[in-house]
């Protein structure tokens, strides 16, 4: 059984930086894609950014491309979002999802949920 836990939630003021971690169990995460999600209150999941199996493939959402940094470590089967220059817009709960094959931007291939971290940017 996956099991997928977000940190590094919390309040932050416009321009700060925030990073998130998420840390997964259950099978070899080496393996499979990982990416970040959000959702704000009356809002569409949002793709935010992906991460291929082994680092080397990267995308993100037009919303945070030159902002946000996704990377994993492997060895501690993690995966981070650095957020920087954070805008009151990035408002939404976070979430942290493993995909099915090693590399996709596909929404529907990102089966393995965490319950998600609220990060809130005030103006």
């Amino acid at each position: 059984q996956v099991q997928l836990v977000e940190s590094g939630g919390g309040l932050v003021q416009a321009g700060g930086s925030l990073r998130l971690s998420c840390a997964a169990s259950g099978r070899t995460f080496s393996t499979y894609a990982m990416g970040w999600f959000r959702q704000a209150p009356g809002k569409e999941r949002e793709f935010v950014a992906a991460v291929s199996w082994g680092g080397g493939r990267t995308y993100y959402a037009d919303s945070v491309k030159g902002r946000f940094t996704i990377s994993r470590d492997n060895a501690k089967n993690t995966v981070y979002l650095q957020m920087k220059s954070l805008k009151p817009e990035d408002t939404a709960v976070y979430y942290c999802s493993q995909a099915t094959t090693g590399w996709s931007t596909v929404l529907n291939e990102y089966v393995y949920w965490g319950q998600g971290t609220q990060v809130t940017v005030s103006s």
